[in-house]
Order: C-alpha cells, then structure tokens, then sequence
C-alpha cells in the first residue's frame, strides 16, 4: 500500500511539474511576442535618438523641416532611405545609434521626417 502511495505521488508530481513548466514557457513566450509587437512610433524613435542630428543638421544630416535638405532624399525612395539609415551613410552611424530598433521602427522614423519636412 505505501508503494502505491510513493508511486501515485510521484506521477502527481511529475504532472504538475509538467504542467508549470509548460504553464511558465506559454506566459514567457506571451510576453516576448507582446514586447515584440510594441513598436515604437517614428515620433517616438526621432526624439529619442535622430533629434540630435537631425534638428540641426550636424555633420551635414538633412535637417527636420527642411523641405531642400529632405527633397532629394526622398526621390531616392524609401528602400534607399532605409539602407542608408540600417546600414549607415556618410557621419551617420548605423541604426542612428538605435542598435534595439526594429526595421519597422527606423522606417517610421524616417517617415516621420518626411512628413514634417
């Protein structure tokens, strides 16, 4: 009788332990697929990493609202824009320094400059 009590225990337990690891991996894998879709908005990714640059046009970076400096840049078209901004060009490190942001993220960025110049 004590060996069938030992036995059903340890199945016991041998289930739950299964059922918190799975519980635990389906939470982790939850949260990493919600910070995952949080992206930031290019407003956001401009005033947090391009500004310094791009409000002043240092080391020659188009300035934000300058439709002669953002012109030609945009006639390249966004394929261009986005290869220069991920892989970096001329003074401009790649990823503007934003090393954690998404290729989504630096596009809407780069559109958020367009549009407000």
């Amino acid at each position: 009788m004590l060996y069938q009590s030992v036995k059903h225990h340890s199945i016991f337990s041998q289930a739950t332990h299964l059922f918190l690891l799975l519980t635990g991996m389906m939470i982790s894998s939850a949260a990493l697929s919600a910070s995952a879709s949080t992206e930031r908005s290019g407003g956001k990714i401009f005033n947090s990493f391009c500004v310094a640059c791009h409000m002043h046009g240092v080391a020659g970076a188009p300035k934000l609202g300058s439709q002669a400096d953002w012109l030609p840049r945009k006639e390249q078209g966004m394929p261009t824009l986005l290869k220069h901004a991920i892989e970096g060009l001329n003074a401009m490190p790649p990823k503007g320094m934003c090393s954690n942001c998404s290729e989504n993220e630096i596009q809407a960025a780069i559109q958020f400059m367009l549009d407000n110049s």
